[in-house]
């Protein structure tokens, strides 16, 4: 069980908590959030099946992406990077960007971080912005 309080801290246990399911072979479970009592930063990891991506899409605030199983490939402002397990990334606000999984046999997922509880999505395709916290349904 994930213990939660916001006056002395948390422990979230992510095989415990409930992935939401981004379309297209990625879920996301959130883990620091407004839930738990943060008041400056939310992360949490996602899952990506093999083949699987999320759209171009960009934040209000910084990011922070480590690779923790698998191949990426970090779409960054049109350049495509690969990346593998630890290997990290730094995206500055309103920076374009995407990630990948570059296998097609083998699962990949992330943890992000991003530098604002009150951290948005605009999608590159539609301009459709949303708060994090509204796509995880944890406000």
């Amino acid at each position: 069980m994930s213990d939660t309080s916001s006056t002395i801290g948390a422990i979230l246990r992510p095989a415990e908590l409930k992935a939401n399911d981004r379309g297209g072979g990625a879920r996301t479970i959130p883990l620091v959030t407004r839930k738990c009592g943060s008041t400056s930063l939310i992360n949490g990891i996602t899952a990506f099946d093999p083949g699987a991506s999320i759209r171009m899409h960009k934040h209000n605030c910084e990011e922070s992406v480590m690779v923790l199983e698998g191949e990426a490939i970090a779409e960054i402002d049109g350049v495509q990077h690969r990346l593998g397990a630890n290997d990290t990334t730094w995206i500055p606000a309103d920076v374009p960007h995407r990630f990948i999984n570059a296998s097609n046999e083998k699962p990949m997922r992330i943890f992000w971080t991003y530098a604002s509880v009150d951290a948005t999505r605009t999608m590159i395709e539609t301009g459709e912005t949303r708060t994090i916290d509204a796509e995880h349904g944890a406000k």
